[in-house]
């Protein structure tokens, strides 16, 4: 047994970088390479595909990739962990073995099954289920393991699980393995992918290189990624992608609860950072389920509003739609892009997106779509669309449930075909105990953050880093200091009610605030910022991804004092 394994990841959504599979398995050493395909508007998208052919329901995409270098991976023994196998592993795993066929290779397929839960009242409807399974299928040989919904950070657990013979008891090692495998699922992300500061990357981050999480027996991780690649990683691209999509510090899992709060991140040489002291609890009792069902039928119309009077026009376009299909289900938003005495027409114009939803296509089809038209010559001056009319499209609306962990028949296919059923964990907690472990940090335990001596007017980012992204309908906006001297403003400083006086819509909203002091964070909790979920979202930024970069952008109040420049070397421990 070697005393590290390296694991990289080749993909971090359905869509990524095509050519990251030869180019991860051409760049170094690797022991295994994974590659996430899953998201919550995949699934529907994947829904979809199954309704036209239930031959399908898997990532396509996958086996274009590993056409060509299926080969290559088998010479070299790198181990694949996929995804890919969405609403159909097993359609996936047969896939791929006539693709070796077809290609003469002989390769050992395993696959993992039983997150699909029948429910006649949804389109899909998925358990998110662990790393055992995958564990499983690579200890009995697999080349080759694809899943369905397992948990992200499960592709990097699992195989750390079948090469240190970890049991479910060893919660601080699967705790960190957990962190590591979040911190690599989403690809470039955490090598200066959509990094809040890509200007001071080497190479202004113009092709990332993919990472490489090499974990060690304890659960203990040095995150890094081939030499020559571009990008970086450092303390603050880890920090990043760990505020990614997170909660509270109690960040909940089917096999342990990994402390976000007890991670600690240093700096172990050029695009290496250390990430340890990953602390575990037992995992709740029951499994995220995710659903997605078909929510109706929507549409869009773009008018140009130029020049003058911007507001009036607009009514005026409200009241002509209105009366033309009614009001029920439509939505009005104005975007003023528009600038004063502008030189040119698209300068000087502000965007009028008017949105239909409807469980009846046609009145969301071209009944809509043509009222819109129809007002071309009968409306503002300069009325002009930036659409064209067209039919309406069906929309899918993602919730989340719950179900136990014991109700879920979670198996693992080996390659000779053996079904093994995953025994779920013994020990474990309710869902609100383990969460309970990390409450929402208060404004009144934080001082009111006002400076102590002089201020000077410039843009939040100059000083904070940040990442945002969608949890169905909620918003998460991880938001970072570079310096420990910042840190100690902004702890004080942000607290909710700031955060609704600088981004006005989140203000009627249930917001929840986080602290984690060992990576200078604060993490907010936007609960149904966006609505049913990005499938349906109207939102001009749907997944909430600018979000970090809306609220960096707002011109505050900076203690004149705080040091500006990159701390990209300076860790947190």
């Amino acid at each position: 047994m070697t005393p590290v394994l390296r694991v990289g990841n080749a993909s971090g959504f359905y869509g990524d970088r095509l050519t990251a599979w030869r180019e991860m398995l051409d760049g170094g050493e690797l022991d295994v390479l994974t590659g996430d395909y899953l998201a919550e508007l995949t699934m529907l998208i994947l829904g979809r595909d199954r309704m036209r052919d239930p031959a399908l329901g898997y990532a396509k995409t996958f086996l274009r990739q590993l056409e060509g270098c299926l080969g290559t991976a088998l010479d070299r023994g790198v181990r694949l962990v996929t995804n890919a196998g969405g609403l159909n592993p097993a359609g996936l795993a047969a896939a791929i073995a006539a693709l070796a066929d077809r290609l003469g290779l002989r390769v050992r397929i395993g696959y993992v099954e039983g997150d699909a839960l029948a429910r006649p009242d949804a389109l899909t409807a998925n358990a998110y289920l662990g790393a055992f399974g995958i564990a499983a299928c690579l200890d009995a040989g697999a080349d080759v393991v694809v899943t369905g919904r397992v948990t992200d950070a499960s592709l990097a657990v699992g195989p750390a699980i079948a090469r240190f013979g970890w049991t479910r008891d060893d919660l601080d090692a699967l705790a960190g393995a957990t962190v590591a495998g979040h911190l690599i699922e989403c690809g470039a992300q955490v090598t200066g992918g959509n990094f809040s500061f890509f200007t001071e990357l080497p190479d202004g981050g113009h092709r990332l290189g993919f990472p490489i999480a090499e974990i060690h027996p304890d659960g203990s991780a040095v995150l890094t990624k081939h030499p020559g690649t571009g990008g970086a990683v450092t303390v603050e691209t880890v920090t990043a992608q760990l505020l990614y999509e997170v909660s509270g510090p109690a960040y909940l899992g089917p096999d342990v609860v990994s402390r976000l709060d007890t991670v600690r991140l240093s700096p172990d040489g050029p695009d290496r950072v250390r990430v340890h002291g990953v602390r575990g609890t037992p995992p709740p009792d029951t499994l995220k389920v995710g659903v997605n069902n078909l929510g109706g039928f929507r549409n869009s119309m773009t008018f140009v509003l130029c020049g003058l009077d911007i507001p009036a026009k607009a009514a005026l376009v409200r009241g002509q739609v209105e009366e033309a299909v009614d009001t029920e289900g439509l939505e009005f938003v104005l975007a003023r892009t528009d600038h004063p005495d502008a030189s040119d027409t698209e300068a000087a114009s502000a965007l009028l997106h008017v949105h239909l939803r409807d469980g009846d296509r046609a009145r969301a089809g071209r009944a809509f779509s043509a009222a819109a038209v129809e007002l071309a010559l009968a409306s503002y001056p300069g009325c002009t669309l930036t659409t064209v009319p067209g039919d309406a499209t069906p929309y899918g609306v993602f919730t989340a449930d719950t179900m136990r962990q014991d109700a879920v028949a979670h198996v693992a296919v080996l390659p000779d075909g053996v079904r093994v059923p995953i025994a779920p964990p013994a020990r474990t907690t309710t869902a609100p105990e383990a969460a309970a472990t990390a409450a929402p940090a208060t404004g009144p335990a934080l001082g009111d953050g006002r400076p102590a001596g002089p201020t000077r007017r410039a843009a939040l980012g100059e000083l904070v880093g940040a990442r945002s992204g969608d949890k169905g309908g909620d918003a998460n906006l991880g938001v970072w200091a570079r310096t420990g001297a910042t840190w100690a403003w902004l702890r004080g400083w942000l607290t909710v009610e700031r955060l609704a006086e600088l981004l006005p819509e989140t203000a009627p909203l249930t917001v929840e605030r986080y602290e984690l002091p060992n990576l200078r964070a604060v993490n907010f909790v936007i609960r149904g910022l966006l609505g049913p979920g990005v499938a349906a979202s109207t939102r001009f930024d749907p997944q909430a991804k600018a979000l970090g970069e809306l609220l960096r952008s707002r011109i505050v109040d900076l203690p004149a004092d705080l040091p500006v420049g990159p701390a990209m070397e300076e860790g947190q421990s």
